[in-house]
């Protein structure tokens, strides 16, 4: 007897949380997914930050068709000249600064903060590294070492030693940057601790402080890079330039890539001393790298990165006020919807849910739930969303 797709879902797939009621989804198309019983949800989460250009866009489809029509994988990483690598390498470095000129793609967000915290190193020949606390930087060894929340972490210990953790936008711990600090790794807003904007004072006064010291600075854009901020990247929104850049999730417009970027200089370190000093067998695979073009190109010609302030701001619009809502904190079409408490905010999501939207929770944040839509998404549907959010805070 053959097992359904759900029975295989519980019984062969190996899952990270407990999903009592996961939904079968058999489509999806712009800011909708739709499950098995035809049913139609909006995606307020976008995959975690990963759908910015919507669901199946048609050009990234077409490019991931044409790619695939001409090779797939070929060698391990950096060893053939492959179009979709490097012309999307060349998009990039036209639409960052000159010190950030040369990417290493690899295939995930953790994978990026794994090769930037190896690339510290190697510049810096120091150990001690500097995150923050209620940060997410991923869940291998190191990423999970520079993550800042105990109940995730204590489970596998040891990780990486020489680790320390300050306080997010507090100024006066930027004195624990020292001539012993390899890198200091941060997201310019944090987001699993429920889209925290720092002053830009603060981050100035952290690229100041790393270039007293010689520390690196890495900025972890995997959430809000490639517009989700309503710049392209959020380090803009702070006249500071980091030393290594991650990116990832939005990177692939729905496939799996992403990457680290700094300069050439530092970048040649990696080649010698030893040699293969990062490696990777499928990152910067030449379909997502066609995908990645693709998407980047739509965002940059359609200008998605500034409507995303507007749309943003639009759903703030209609949400601010409401009794239950305590605080929006928004920046571009990210934003953490700030409930009375904990238990308002469960009832509130099982409300949406049933309204038909899929709202994701942070976390490090349990009273606030997260809207991350698509860039594409247009005004008259965040009209129509906000007014099933509003039904569903009125009935609690």
């Amino acid at each position: 007897m053959l097992l359904t797709n759900r029975e295989l879902f519980y019984r062969n797939l190996a899952l990270p949380s407990e999903v009592p009621d996961a939904l079968e989804i058999v489509r999806a198309n712009g800011i909708y997914v739709y499950d098995d019983l035809g049913t139609e949800y909006v995606d307020l989460v976008s995959g975690v930050s990963v759908s910015n250009v919507g669901h199946l866009h048609p050009e990234v489809v077409e490019a991931v068709e044409k790619q695939i029509k001409k090779y797939m994988h070929l060698m391990v990483y950096g060893k053939y000249i492959q179009s979709p690598q490097v012309q999307l390498a060349g998009r990039m470095a036209e639409n960052l600064p000159e010190s950030l000129d040369s990417v290493y793609f690899v295939n995930s967000g953790s994978e990026a903060i794994e090769g930037a915290l190896k690339l510290a190193k190697r510049i810096t020949g120091r150990t001690e590294m500097i995150a923050f606390n209620n940060a997410y930087h991923g869940h291998t060894h190191g990423a999970m070492s520079m993550l800042g929340n105990e109940e995730m972490k204590y489970a596998f210990y040891p990780l990486l030693p020489d680790v320390r953790f300050l306080n997010f936008n507090v100024l006066d711990e930027l004195a624990r940057i020292t001539e012993k600090t390899a890198c200091v790794l941060i997201e310019p807003i944090q987001a699993e601790a429920g889209i925290l904007i720092p002053d830009k004072s603060y981050i100035r006064a952290l690229r100041e402080r790393c270039d007293e010291t010689g520390a690196i600075l890495i900025f972890d854009e995997v959430q809000m890079g490639f517009g989700r901020t309503g710049k392209l990247f959020a380090f803009e929104h702070f006249n500071v330039v980091p030393d290594i850049l991650c990116l990832a999730k939005a990177m692939g417009g729905g496939m799996p890539i992403g990457a680290f970027v700094s300069s050439h200089e530092n970048m040649h370190l990696l080649t010698h001393h030893p040699e293969l000093g990062h490696i990777t067998t499928f990152g910067g695979h030449p379909v997502s790298c066609a995908a990645s073009l693709a998407s980047l190109n739509v965002i940059l010609r359609d200008n998605l990165a500034h409507q995303a302030n507007s749309k943003g701001r639009l759903f703030v619009k209609y949400l601010e006020g409401h009794p239950l809502v305590k605080e929006i904190r928004q920046i571009g079409l990210m934003l953490a919807v700030e409930l009375v408490d904990g238990e308002t905010t469960d009832k509130v999501v099982a409300a949406m849910f049933k309204n038909h939207l899929i709202i994701d929770r942070f976390l490090f944040n349990p009273n606030s739930f997260r809207i991350a839509p698509p860039l594409t998404i247009t005004e008259d549907e965040i009209k129509m969303i906000t007014r099933k959010i509003l039904d569903s805070l009125n009935n609690n």
